[in-house]
This record gives C-alpha cells, sequence and structure tokens, in this order.
C-alpha cells in the first residue's frame, strides 16, 4: 500500500504534506487533492502510510506504535512491586500501606530523510519506460521501511561516523545497559543458551510466558535448527508437543518474521536484521557473534512525529526528477527488566 501512496505522489506534480492524528481506517482509499500543485493527505490517510512502512519489517510489526505530536514525549509508567500481602493478627492495627510505583521514560525522535533521482534518460531508455518511475519509487518505500527497523534495532549514537545509526541508540544497545545481560562466552546456540535466558528473567514476567518471544538473527536461528537436526538428544519433545498442540504459528506477515520451532515451548522469531557479524567481548574471541534476546515484542516502543512528507521535483538544468522524504522516528524500550540479552552467542562458519 505504501507503494500506492508514493504512485500517487508521483502523479500530483510535486509535494505531499501529511499530518499523523487519528488513526488508520484500512476502507478508505488515498485521496490527492488538487489544490495547488500538491496532495494534501487527511490525518488517517497519514496514519496508513506510515502503518504500512513497517508492513514488510518484523519488529516493526509486533512493536507498540506511539503517535506523537512533539519531538519528544514521556510515556507513564506504574507498578506495584510483589510480595505486598501479609499476614493479619487478629484485632491488631498494625498494618503499613503499599506504595505505589510511578515512573517515566523519555521518548525522542529524530528526523531522518531518503532522497533519489532519476535521469529522463532512464526513463526514456529503460525497458519499463515511464513506469520505470513508480517501480523505483516501490523499491525505495520498502528499503526505507528496512533501513527504519535497522536503525531501531541497531542504533548507536556512539558511531559517529554511520550516517544511519548515529541517529539515536536502538533497542539492542538499550537492552545491553539497562536490561539483563547474560554472558554466552563464545558458545554455539543450544538449548543451554535458551535456558540461561529464561532463568535470567525476572519471576514475574513468567506470569505472562505465553507472550513470551525468543528474537534471534537468521544465521543463530539457521545453526540451533541444524544443531537439533544432527543430534536427537537437542530435541525437546515438550517443543514438538507444543507445535503440534498450539498448531502452526501465523507468520508476522513481512519477508522474514516467521517462528521457528519452539524452545522450551517458547516460540523463536527470526528478525533477519539483528546482528550477528559483533566481535565478542570475552577474552580472546574469535568469529563472529550475535545475541539471543528474549522479551515481550510489545516491549519495542516506536515513536512517530505525525508530519510525514514526500517532495518530487523535476530539475530542468539536470533533466531529472528529484524525490525527497523526511520523516522523524525513534524508540525506546517500555519495561527494560523485562528484556534478557544472552551476548556473545558464536554463529557458526
Amino acid at each position: 500500500m505504501s507503494n500506492e501512496l508514493l504512485a500517487k505522489a508521483v502523479e500530483t506534480n510535486t509535494t505531499v504534506i501529511g499530518g499523523m492524528s487519528g488513526s488508520a481506517d484500512p476502507t478508505t482509499g488515498i485521496h490527492v487533492g488538487s489544490e495547488g500543485k500538491g496532495g494534501l493527505l487527511n490525518p488517517e490517510q497519514s496514519a496508513r502510510f506510515l502503518d504500512y512502512m513497517f508492513d514488510a519489517t518484523v519488529i516493526g510489526k509486533v512493536a507498540r506504535t506511539v503517535r506523537m505530536k512533539s519531538d519528544t514525549t514521556e510515556i507513564d509508567r506504574i507498578g506495584v512491586g510483589e510480595k505486598l500481602m501479609k499476614l493479619a493478627a487478629e484485632a491488631d492495627n498494625t498494618g503499613a500501606n503499599s506504595a505505589v510505583q510511578f515512573s517515566k521514560i523519555s521518548l525522542t525522535t529524530k528526523k531522518l530523510r531518503l532522497d533519489w533521482e532519476l535521469s529522463t534518460e532512464s526513463l526514456e531508455d529503460n525497458i519499463e519506460g515511464a513506469d520505470l518511475e513508480d517501480h523505483i519509487a516501490r523499491l525505495m518505500a520498502t528499503q526505507a521501511g528496512n533501513d527504519l527497523e535497522d536503525v531501531v534495532l541497531n542504533g548507536n549514537t556512539s558511531l559517529s561516523t554511520d550516517a544511519l545509526y548515529k541517529s539515536f541508540d536502538g533497542v539492542v544497545k538499550i537492552a545491553k545497559a539497562n536490561g539483563h545481560v547474560v554472558a554466552g562466552a563464545g558458545a554455539a546456540v543450544s538449548r543451554d543458551i535458551f535456558n540461561k535466558a529464561l532463568k535470567a528473567m525476572p519471576r514475574k514476567y513468567k506470569q505472562r510466558r505465553p507472550d513470551l518471544r525468543f528474537l534471534s538473527g537468521s544465521n543463530l536461528i539457521q545453526d540451533y535448527l541444524y544443531s537439533t537436526s544432527q543430534n536427537i538428544q537437542n530435541v525437546n519433545p515438550q517443543d514438538i508437543a507444543s507445535s503440534i498442540i498450539r498448531g502452526d504459528q501465523g507468520s508476522l506477515g513481512g519477508p522474514a518474521g516467521f517462528i521457528a520451532p519452539f524452545a522450551f515451548g517458547i516460540p523463536i522469531v527470526e528478525v533477519p536484521l539483528l546482528k550477528e557479524t559483533q566481535t565478542g567481548s570475552y577474552a580472546s574471541p574469535s568469529g563472529e557473534h550475535g545475541d539471543i534476546h528474549l522479551t515481550f515484542p510489545n516491549n519495542v516502543v516506536i515513536g512517530i512525529k505525525r508530519d510525514v512528507t514526500v517532495y518530487r521535483f523535476f530539475w530542468p538544468k539536470k533533466d531529472s526528477i528529484e524525490y525527497t522524504m523526511y520523516t522523524r522516528i525513534g524508540t525506546q524500550i517500555e519495561q527494560a527488566d523485562a528484556w534478557v540479552v544472552v551476548k556473545d552467542v558464536k554463529v557458526a562458519s
């Protein structure tokens, strides 16, 4: 659907500007106004545009999305702790009120842009002709979604030379700084790795065990599948039974994001953009490493500023069409205490 919207933007001549208030209505078509030389999207249609930017992603599909009216917003959290009840004695007024814990997390967006251009010669000489412009717009829309997911996961402000990653810290860096970190120490992915992750998760979150998910890169999942197929001792009958009882797990709708065999009854979700080329942080590391994450998928919060702008201009002196797309986005972990990372898991060569 994002492809259709960009194609409509092409037809309007110059500019598409939309606000982001309201909710998406899947039954509403994309309206392009004829006022001036641009088209105006109403708030619901703009919301759809942002939703579809994440349509081909994995984390963007399941994360909690916050539509922001300003560059920075605060998300309130509330908790009551655990083990609040106590033994009561007859005719005894020694009770103490339990405290409610309030806290906030800050979510800040950064302005990102995507630029591309097409020369008139490329449109004239290509086998697709004028349709090439729409084709390229569709490819760029898909890549925009991939890049946004990439920075949401792997953003790192200390990487000052990386044009994308330096925008803001992604959830991997936030989780390693504030969550529960388990040292993989260069071990290969196995049931032991998943077992350590589960044991590191605080027990109060295990009350929602059916909602937990392991998140892993593609190669580590492949290594795990290969190891279980090679050694029958690595197969967990409970996981086989879980697959049969629960039935087929529905796809998350992206090019990846399928659910691999369970690890101790918890599905493993493939997230291809999780880095698996990291250098180990243990003594004398060798080879490439990745991370295994355990959390609730909606623990990832993606904040989106409510203005999306796509510009299209024809430059006579260059004889080319130039596109510029802007968006503002940020990410945060709502509850870092409910996130476990097993780092330094070695990827088989």
